[in-house]
């Protein structure tokens, strides 16, 4: 049959079984647009208020859902306020394909009117992108950028489409969804790499995302359990090992607890699963779990060795390696061992409760008692996100949603908005934030408003660019250069203009009548909490430090 461009661009959609997209429209994204207003009972399109909010939402869809996350944009502008979203997908290894519609092909390199070379300038974060060049090869350039999205290591993919070519005419063909390729786990001695692990007497699980993203979460409780090993998570792996497991440590690296990163240090054979040893966990590369023999586990050959001196390496998707692993793994106690994480386990630093101010651990514990399970936290970037990432009791690995490897300030509605979305309103969604970090991103609140989604956003309000202030106190002798921007922002009265319900609270029982009441009124809220701008994210290693110089004051 013959379609147009644009109208090809919603078939392919509809074959690889999208039914969610997000974005914001523009003059070369019209035809794009027509078409998707003839498909809308198939095809729902979520309009934020800014396009880097639309990438964020695309992002915190396929994470709370595990499907590619699609999101649409116009030309110039709105191509480039794609980027930052985009990077934060590809650093968190997100699958995401960006579908941009550029100027009409005899309009490119003339300067023209909102014309950017998107695919240059994305060159670098995305795993692929496509400039079409025409109709013909628009319809298998969509199904390829969906099929490297989900294979090998995930991550965003962009095409870009000139406006000429979603107006032209071409003989669309249907096809099945594509399925994503997975790279085969490359031949190795699993006895003789199992031997390593029976013969320790400190063995010592790191984890990361990879974990979560290969669907590995049995297997690794399996080898965590069967040979008695204790195991500590990366931001990006939260919720893999259920909070209080046994073998659980906690957060590993600059903001983790003491015993996790005594035990790293302690260990003589550290596996590393699906993690990348980046510079928030191993602070000190040459010292970091320099007395145990390394194993590196990971789907991408390139983390290999990159970061980290390693011992022996398995490349391979995680839930694949963790597999043929596993029946060579011999049940083993190490009793001894973990008595001396007992002994460490005494010393993690434990924060104060207080009934007259707000403090970050305890508004984090009333959010856990008085939420399911299920519930889905998605953050910012701060010091709100390390509390998180200490004191939420996740229960779910798809549970938290935040940017760790770019540091996204701004990330967290948007991410929230289509994490409500994916999950059709029926999980809590919980947006956590702060006056510095909402700021970039309270815009959203028409979109969580227009579409009626429930997300309550708490924002932990200490007047201060939290973890710059922190820094610029430990390390810059209290000279605060513009951390202390002194804004004047009435949150309830800008909630309640946005459509949305708003709470002010100053201690712990105000914030949990507060976070009730918002959970009862199936509305978008906004809940401010007020606290101490000293309170501090501990314990804290600095740059380049180990575990010896933990800081807890």
């Amino acid at each position: 049959m013959q379609l147009t461009g644009a109208e090809i661009i919603t078939r392919v959609l509809m074959e690889q079984g999208v039914d969610r997209v997000f974005g914001y429209p523009g003059g070369a994204a019209l035809n794009v647009y027509d078409a998707l207003y003839q498909c809308s009972d198939k095809i729902t399109h979520y309009l934020t208020a800014h396009e880097q909010g639309a990438s964020h939402a695309a992002d915190g869809y396929a994470r709370a859902t595990g499907k590619t996350g699609v999101v649409f944009a116009t030309s110039g502008p709105g191509a480039t306020n794609l980027v930052t979203g985009i990077a934060t997908a590809y650093m968190d290894s997100v699958p995401m394909v960006a579908i941009t519609c550029n100027v009409s092909t005899n309009l490119v390199g003339c300067d023209s009117f909102q014309e950017v070379y998107i695919a240059g300038i994305t060159l670098s974060i995305t795993k692929h992108n496509f400039a079409v060049q025409s109709v013909e090869e628009l319809a298998d350039t969509l199904r390829r950028a969906f099929q490297i999205a989900q294979s090998g290591r995930k991550g965003p993919v962009l095409v870009d489409i000139p406006k000429d070519i979603t107006a032209a005419l071409c003989e669309y063909t249907p096809k099945e969804a594509v399925v994503p390729t997975m790279p085969k786990t490359r031949d190795c001695d699993w006895e003789a790499i199992a031997q390593i692990i029976n013969q320790a007497e400190r063995p010592f699980i790191y984890f990361g995302g990879g974990v979560k993203l290969s669907g590995a979460n049995n297997e690794l409780r399996e080898l965590v359990e069967k040979a008695d090993i204790p195991a500590a998570y990366s931001l990006m792996a939260a919720g893999v090992l259920g909070y209080g497991e046994k073998n659980n440590l906690g957060l590993i690296g600059m903001h983790g607890c003491f015993t996790a990163n005594k035990a790293a240090s302690k260990c003589d054979v550290l596996l590393a699963i699906g993690a990348r040893f980046s510079d928030r966990v191993a602070l000190n590369t040459k010292k970091f779990a320099d007395g145990a023999k390394i194993i590196h586990i990971d789907i991408d050959a390139s983390e290999i060795n990159k970061n980290v001196a390693v011992y022996n390496a398995v490349i391979g998707d995680v839930k694949d390696v963790l597999t043929k692993l596993l029946p060579y793994v011999k049940k083993t106690e190490h009793t001894q061992w973990q008595q001396e994480i007992a002994q460490w386990k005494a010393k993690d630093y434990i924060p104060k409760d207080s009934d007259t101010q707000l403090k970050p651990h305890q508004i984090m514990k009333v959010m856990c008692d008085n939420s399911p399970s299920s519930a889905i936290y998605a953050t910012d970037v701060g010091q709100h996100q390390m509390w998180a990432a200490q004191f939420i009791e996740h229960l779910d690995a798809n549970c938290f949603l935040t940017s760790g490897g770019l540091g996204t300030m701004g990330y967290g509605y948007g991410a929230a908005i289509g994490a409500c979305v994916g999950t059709d309103k029926k999980r809590q969604v919980v947006h956590i934030t702060s006056d510095g970090s909402f700021h970039m991103n309270m815009n959203e609140a028409c979109t969580a408003v227009s579409y009626n989604l429930p997300i309550i956003t708490v924002i932990f309000n200490n007047d201060a660019l939290g973890m710059v202030h922190q820094w610029q106190g430990v390390f810059y002798g209290k000279r605060y250069a513009q951390s202390e921007p002194g804004r004047k922002t009435d949150y309830v009265k800008v909630a309640e203009g946005f459509g949305a319900l708003g709470f002010r609270c100053t201690n712990i029982k105000e914030f949990e009548q507060a976070f009730k009441t918002a959970q009862k009124s199936g509305k978008p809220c906004w809940i401010e909490c007020v606290i101490d701008r000293n309170e501090k994210v501990l314990p804290m290693i600095p740059a380049g430090g180990t575990v010896k110089d933990t800081m807890i004051v």
